[in-house]
């Protein structure tokens, strides 16, 4: 009898240490898994920083990429003359200044500084009812344009537009963080993407 008893403690303690081993390995398995989804969700679009500039705003004051430090800010390049997409673009980034926390900048780059002078981008601004976090700027041509292109990584080009849109150049909005870093691009005259827009700029607050 005592054979059978210690037979049966035998079975039911192997049948335990079974159940512990497995649980133990279930338990690191989710553990794995939510380390895995954690750092999926961690890992987040990174297009290299903005690079150092000095440009003018439509007060006249010199603005430069130290002024946007800490800040996270949303861009895109226009020129006031445009009868193309920046009319619509402006639109829709006043539809994120109405919408977007207080504490995201706005941005927008002419890429005609001949004609869009501060006191044009001034005029340009009231339209379009920006306010002091909205800040248009200009400055050298050649200046700008890099800006765009190596700096943004966007196109522009004044050789090759329309009558309406004499300026080829990105409708993309640009989304970057508090370091100076591209976070994402998304298209300056879409609903949808103006929607993704604002829920990617709420989370970098």
């Amino acid at each position: 009898m005592m054979f059978g008893i210690g037979n049966g403690s035998g079975r039911i303690g192997l049948r335990i240490g079974i159940g512990v081993a497995a649980a133990g390995l279930l338990i690191i398995g989710i553990g794995r898994l939510r380390s895995s989804e954690t750092n999926v969700a961690l890992q987040e679009p990174d297009y290299g920083h903005v690079p150092q500039f000095s440009l003018i705003d439509s007060s006249s004051r010199v603005v430069t990429h130290d002024h946007l430090r800490g800040k996270v800010w949303i861009a895109d390049f226009i020129f006031t003359s445009c009868a193309g997409m920046c009319p619509m673009m402006s639109s829709q980034m006043r539809k994120l200044q109405d919408t977007l926390p207080a504490e995201i900048q706005l941005v927008s780059i002419t890429v005609d500084p001949s004609r869009d002078t501060p006191e044009v981008l001034a005029h340009y601004s009231k339209q379009y009812g920006a306010d002091s976090r909205w800040m248009f700027l200009t400055g050298d041509k050649q200046a700008l344009h890099d800006l765009s292109i190596k700096g943004f990584k966007l196109g522009v080009d004044d050789t090759q537009g329309t009558e309406a849109e004499p300026i080829t150049h990105s409708a993309r909005f640009v989304l970057v963080d508090r370091d100076g870093r591209i976070r994402g691009y998304f298209s300056g005259t879409e609903e949808d993407a103006l929607n993704t827009l604002i829920a990617e700029a709420k989370r970098l607050l």
